[in-house]
């Protein structure tokens, strides 16, 4: 996962800056930023029963091949067409590889929050790398040349899942109906609202709001900067949380962490923008770690977990989809800065209604 981020986690910071070298307007950079989160939306529930049948040691193969396709792609692709392909080649890829490392994480249940967290920690690091000497390499060769360089180390995550992992394991499966949607729980809401701000309204927006007061390579450095701050932030807080949830129960550190997320986007909204952005990501970074913690200590022992895990990341790709999709075009006509304050607006009205839900004892399905 750590080597199958690498292109898409620059790709935040590069294409909004660089759209008309990719052939895009600002519109079509929103939709690419989204595409691949809508394809996740629908593909999930497939994802999950083939990797049952097939096993994910080959799910695993199979993504680490067309992780590196889709990062080549960026680098020699041009206009919506091309783009389109690798971002939905993309998707599906990213859905594989979430599903099969969460369902390895939760496996023991009582260290389910810690598991996920060190997990996390160890895929944050290609793309912190990414974006640190990714977007310095970009005023060096270009914004299409450096993802045919990170293409390279992409294609050694092959090799790994090829002879690290064993041969045939597959997820402890009883239920097998596809994942259904149905009626957003408190968890799926916030969810949703994390995976819409943070990964849309801010992911999108911060580059631009540097690119104000400073060139364009400068703002792409000090935005891959923040963007990488949200993958240390989550090494940092994602096992430390996940240690905690383990500890007091998951539900109540998940409320407190997505109160603080939202604060977050308050200061944002305030014109702190640094301020803020260290504040939101450290938080949505606890997040990552909690909502599979949530899962794993109130789930029924004869569900499925692997679909339970593609359910609650539906909701929050449905967020991250609809994010770069809204923002992209909003921009024209609302700042940046306001939209961060209606997340928080969105975010403080989840909150409530979880509390709500908590005090009639209604149960999160999953």
């Amino acid at each position: 996962m750590s080597l199958a981020l690498l292109g898409d986690a620059l790709l935040y910071a590069v294409l909004p800056a660089y759209a008309e070298q990719f052939g895009l307007t600002l519109g079509w950079v929103g939709v690419m930023l989204s595409a691949n989160r809508i394809v996740r939306v629908f593909a999930y529930g497939a994802i999950a029963q083939l990797t049952n049948a097939v096993g994910i040691r080959k799910m695993c193969i199979a993504a680490a091949v067309t992780a590196t396709l889709s990062t080549a792609i960026y680098g020699i692709g041009h206009g919506p067409g091309a783009l389109l392909f690798a971002r939905v080649l993309w998707g599906l890829t990213y859905a594989t590889l979430v599903l099969a490392t969460l369902s390895y994480a939760i496996e023991s249940r009582d260290s389910a929050g810690m598991r996920v967290g060190i997990g996390q920690s160890i895929q944050r690091v290609g793309p912190i790398l990414a974006l640190l000497f990714g977007a310095w390499l970009v005023g060096k060769v270009g914004p299409n040349t450096v993802f045919l360089i990170l293409a390279v180390p992409t294609l050694l995550a092959v090799p790994v899942a090829l002879w690290a992992l064993p041969e045939s394991v597959k997820p402890k499966v009883r239920d097998r109906k596809p994942v259904i949607l149905g009626r957003p729980s408190p968890l799926d809401v916030l969810y949703f609202l994390q995976g819409y701000g943070v990964d849309g309204v801010f992911a999108l927006s911060i580059t631009l709001i540097f690119a104000r007061d400073a060139s364009l390579s400068e703002a792409v450095l000090g935005g891959g900067a923040l963007l990488a701050m949200r993958h240390f932030a989550e090494a940092i807080a994602a096992p430390i949380f996940g240690w905690l949830a383990d500890k007091v129960g998951a539900r109540r550190v998940f409320v407190v962490a997505a109160a603080l997320t939202m604060l977050g986007f308050v200061f944002v909204a305030a014109g702190l923008t640094v301020t803020g952005a260290l504040v939101m990501l450290l938080f949505r970074g606890a997040l990552a770690s909690l909502g599979p913690a949530v899962i794993a200590q109130t789930i029924d022992g004869d569900q499925d977990t692997l679909g339970a895990l593609a359910r609650m990341q539906s909701w929050r790709d449905i967020g991250a989809s609809a994010g770069p999709l809204v923002t992209g075009f909003l921009l024209t006509v609302v700042s940046a800065e306001l939209q961060h304050g209606l997340v928080a607006a969105a975010m403080a009205a989840g909150l409530v209604y979880w509390v709500v839900s908590d005090q009639k004892n209604e149960h999160w399905p999953v």
